[in-house]
């Protein structure tokens, strides 16, 4: 039969997980090897890069595919269980389950969405643009560009997944997670930063300072809210009076969902210099400067050397 691809195993993967139990990663590729029965040449097979052996890439995808659907969630590190909607998804497709099925989730749109959004613009300057419809690499593509929309769709991926993390931690975890991905990015390197997040901080959850008398200073707001929840108006306007009866005037608020046009007023309006950091480009910072996620070997391409050709 040989080594399934990734929308093969699909469905195979639900139905292991339909029993409502957590399971570990490992007895998940083993449950599948067994039902494709693969050989032990099969089982051992690597891929080129030598990290990682094939069949636990199509078994990786296909989940990470499932979880961006909403259709599996992962309670702990190399460990899944199947949702609700999986369930129904399960019930639904007796036969199979492909990346179509996948697109009538709005979670897994949102997926796509990212991998082809490449942009970082400041949440005051961003406009809505139309998408085009779904992905798809032509026949005609490079290997580069194979490789350049694999990429994508990776870091696509991994936002989403540091994003749901985000959203499991308590209050103060957040916090300290903002702390440390502004300190990733730099701030505080000659000076410090430092969370000041506790009951009664008055909004105030992290200090920045530039320089090494703390003369110049940056506050910092998290707030760890659902996706049905938005920062309103009022959530920066409070952050505003923390930042005046802090005699500040910059701050960085920063949220796991988005802001409603009014609070993008408001950070403009108001005589602060205000940054909002909503939770997709949370997530996007994150993985660029490499806060909770881990870097996968280098992908190289070779390419003909003609002045070595020349010179013969």
């Amino acid at each position: 039969m040989g080594i399934p691809d990734y929308e093969t195993v699909m469905r195979p993967v639900l139905a292991l997980l339909a029993d409502g139990r957590t399971w570990r990663y490992g007895d998940v590729i083993e449950a599948i090897s067994e039902q494709f029965g693969l050989t032990e040449e099969e089982r051992s097979q690597v891929l080129p890069s030598g990290r990682q052996r094939v069949i636990n890439s199509k078994v990786g995808w296909a989940m990470t595919y499932l979880a961006q659907a909403g259709l599996v969630e992962r309670p702990a590190r190399a460990q899944s269980r199947i949702t609700d909607a999986g369930q129904q998804v399960l019930a639904a497709n007796p036969d199979h389950v492909d990346r179509k099925v996948l697109e009538a989730f709005p979670s897994f749109q949102a997926f796509l969405s990212r991998s082809r959004d490449t942009t970082d613009e400041p949440m005051a300057t961003r406009v809505a643009a139309p998408r085009a419809a779904a992905t798809g690499v032509q026949s005609t593509a490079t290997p580069q560009d194979l490789i350049d929309a694999a990429t994508r769709e990776n870091v696509a991926a991994v936002e989403g997944e540091v994003l749901t993390r985000a959203l499991a931690l308590s209050p103060r975890a957040f916090e300290l997670l903002v702390v440390r991905l502004l300190e990733a990015m730099g701030y505080g390197r000659l000076g410090t930063i430092e969370h000041s997040g506790q009951p009664g901080d008055r909004g105030i959850d992290g200090i920045i300072s530039q320089d090494p008398l703390g003369l110049d200073r940056i506050y910092l707001q998290a707030k760890r809210y659902g996706p049905d929840s938005s920062v309103s108006r009022p959530d920066v306007q409070k952050f505003v009076g923390a930042l005046m009866g802090a005699q500040g005037d910059r701050g960085v608020f920063i949220t796991t969902s988005t802001f409603t046009p009014g609070a993008v007023e408001e950070a403009v309006r108001v005589n602060a210099r205000i940054e909002l950091i909503d939770g997709r480009r949370l997530a996007r910072l994150m993985v660029r400067h490499g806060v909770g996620v881990q870097a996968g070997p280098p992908v190289v391409l070779y390419g003909l050397d003609e002045d070595f050709f020349e010179s013969l």
